[in-house]
């Protein structure tokens, strides 16, 4: 009775050794085989929620980075858009000096008109571009019609809103995207006759420039050549605020890649496998198998009658 008690426990405890060999072997294999430490979220919780964690702040990285990507497209078109009207802007007051040339007669300054007339319609194309999306990017938040448009009158009215819509680029960074028309192609304040001053939308100014132009009326040429400064000013002030946006989204960038790279890094020691270490230990587990099943053989053989 004795002996057929120790021989059952023999038995058990083989089986149960050569189970865990087993099992241990397997775990190893299927580690080797996805490149993973942890294979099965019971096999590690601690470091299971530690992935969790990771892989979350990982995707909230990513989903900054893919705004940046997004606002730093919608300025750079700005700045594209606001260096060629500062541009064509220089064309217009080296015309409007022309015309204020004593010598030229009535028919020099109607060419010099019809030029300016050209690079103001060239500036109000401009001020209507529109994204890849189609957009109008200087409308404000109103992107599906054009910044600027002709009201009953003939006269170029803004035609957007004042909408500053603001990207969030980090846990707790925030850039403006856009720039409303209003804040580059900006209003003059012109003397009105009655000692105050009245505003003058950025079109209508130059609107006027070219019918003083036209009509040789040197008083208001000088008037549009003191206002042409102020919208120069306008857009120059605009796209430098652009210009420091675009520094902004190159910094918070260098910033989110060093952080991206160290959360990778983090996961990696936590979840990628060290092969070396995870073939070593498959080699043992497989001699420790071999042995435990020669043992468990010998085992299995055992009876009363071995004794008697």
């Amino acid at each position: 009775m004795v002996m057929s008690v120790s021989t059952s426990q023999y038995f058990d405890n083989a089986s149960k050794q050569l189970s865990t060999i087993q099992s241990n072997l397997s775990q190893t294999q299927t580690q080797l085989s996805t490149s993973l430490q942890v294979v099965q979220p019971s096999d590690a919780p601690d470091k299971t929620s530690m992935i969790t964690k990771l892989n979350t702040e990982i995707a909230t990285q990513a989903n900054f980075t893919n705004t940046l990507n997004t606002v730093q497209s919608q300025l750079q078109a700005q700045d594209t858009a606001f260096q060629s009207v500062s541009d064509v802007l220089t064309k217009v007051k080296e015309l409007t000096v022309q015309a204020a040339n004593a010598t030229l007669n009535s028919a020099d300054r109607q060419t010099i008109a019809s030029q300016i007339s050209q690079l103001r319609d060239q500036i109000l194309s401009i001020a209507n571009t529109q994204d890849v999306n189609g957009n109008y990017i200087f409308a404000g938040a109103k992107v599906s019609s054009p910044a600027f448009v002709k009201n009953a009158n003939g006269v170029i009215d803004y035609n957007g809103d004042q909408t500053r819509s603001m990207a969030q680029i980090g846990t707790s960074l925030k850039l403006q995207m856009n720039t409303p028309g209003s804040d580059a192609f900006v209003r003059v304040q012109r003397p009105d006759g009655k000692g105050g001053n009245v505003g003058v939308g950025f079109f209508q100014s130059l609107g006027d420039l070219i019918s003083a132009v036209q009509n040789s009326d040197q008083p208001n040429i000088q008037r549009g050549l003191s206002e042409l400064s102020n919208l120069t000013l306008g857009v120059t002030e605009a796209n430098a605020n652009v210009g420091t946006s675009l520094q902004a989204v190159d910094s918070q960038t260098s910033i989110l890649s060093e952080v991206n790279l160290r959360l990778q890094s983090t996961l990696s020691d936590v979840q990628d496998l060290d092969y070396t270490t995870a073939i070593t230990k498959m080699n043992k587990d497989q001699l420790a198998l071999e042995a435990a099943q020669s043992s468990f053989a010998k085992i299995s053989k055992l009876s009363l009658f071995t004794y008697m």
